[in-house]
């Protein structure tokens, strides 16, 4: 398998879970095929097969040829695998997680948080503190002051990451 292969198995599992490796196999064997004869050759539910494919078709990342039925007068849709689709399809998803890494990195620079210690779940802002007058409103103890530099140096390292990866590209 090549490094594309992986990384369509791997959109396909995002998608579609296991089934979505199955159909993309299948569709990977038959190069060009039916819905129909892409729920045979991977044994997964042709109503399952369906709904994969228009979210791989939504997403640049399969194309489908329509065609009528010369005896039923149906429309019936060939698909295909756009593999040259696949890198921008990446770079686009990296972009939108390294935006949402940096306004949720921004966030935690500027505020300041509070825990409750009895119920682990409980992190809230400054703000939201001093509105419950630094008490728990799930079980009324007094929050804690919570250090977030982890959460900082975290995040950080993940924008870096991901904006290398994307410079590299």
């Amino acid at each position: 398998m090549t490094v594309v292969d992986d990384q369509l198995l791997e959109v396909a599992k995002f998608f579609g879970g296991e089934d979505g490796i199955k159909i993309i196999q299948a569709l990977e064997k038959l190069g060009e095929a039916t819905d129909e004869a892409i729920a045979a050759e991977s044994g997964v539910k042709l109503n399952i097969v369906r709904k994969f494919l228009y979210k791989m078709y939504s997403h640049g990342l399969i194309s489908g040829i329509r065609a009528r039925d010369e005896k039923k007068g149906w429309l019936i849709f060939y698909w295909r695998i756009q593999k040259d689709q696949l890198n921008a399809f990446i770079r686009n998803r990296k972009r939108k997680a390294l935006e949402k890494l940096k306004k949720r990195l921004e966030y935690e620079k500027l505020h300041e948080f509070f825990v409750c210690e009895k119920c682990n779940n409980v992190r809230v802002s400054f703000e939201e503190a001093m509105e419950s007058a630094f008490k728990c409103l799930n079980c009324g103890e007094p929050l804690k002051s919570f250090d977030n530099s982890k959460i900082i140096e975290f995040l950080t390292k993940k924008v870096k990451q991901l904006e290398e990866e994307l410079k590299n590209e």
